[in-house]
């Protein structure tokens, strides 16, 4: 998968999108369906207000929110998605500074793992993965997310299950 990453409002004192390429990685590795090379995915790295907007104009939440996942394909689009042919557009992502930052704060952890964590997230959204449809659903899209952040060494986020298979 290729992203088209845009920085506006985070800190230049990191390499925000080796962070975003890195997280697509171990997403790809949980969900082969994200490998195909024709995929990209665009990520913007911005601030709350810019998110807020985007929450308001497209899920009518007047509130900024820690990462938006805009889906592009459908989950059976992208698996029915041959490996030849020109490029398909999986969607957007976005992540708010504040938001990410007071998260991560609140937990204790460095804004690095947070945003991983939450770049992985968004990836499986745009996969189609969705927690909100059922709870077997959110326990499958969780434990795609441990271990995607196992492959890049980081604990599982939820602090409620062991790394599994």
């Amino acid at each position: 998968m290729d992203l088209d990453i845009e920085i506006d409002g985070w800190p230049s004192s990191y390499d925000w999108a080796d962070l975003a390429y890195r997280a697509a990685e171990a997403a790809e590795k949980v969900a082969p369906e994200l490998a195909n090379q024709r995929l990209t995915a665009s990520v913007l790295f911005t601030v709350d207000e810019d998110v807020r907007t985007l929450n308001r104009e497209w899920r009518t939440k007047d509130k900024p929110t820690n990462v938006l996942s805009f889906p592009m394909l459908t989950r059976e689009e992208l698996l029915g998605l041959a490996a030849d042919g020109g490029p398909e557009m999986l969607g957007d992502l976005a992540l708010a500074w504040e938001t990410c930052m007071r998260e991560a704060a609140e937990k204790g952890i460095p804004l690095e793992n947070h945003a991983l964590h939450l770049l992985v997230h968004g990836l499986l959204h745009l996969a189609g993965y969705d927690h909100e449809i059922s709870e077997q659903d959110a326990e499958a899209m969780e434990a795609l997310e441990i271990k995607a952040l196992a492959l890049l060494g980081l604990p599982d986020p939820y602090g409620d299950r062991d790394n599994q298979e």
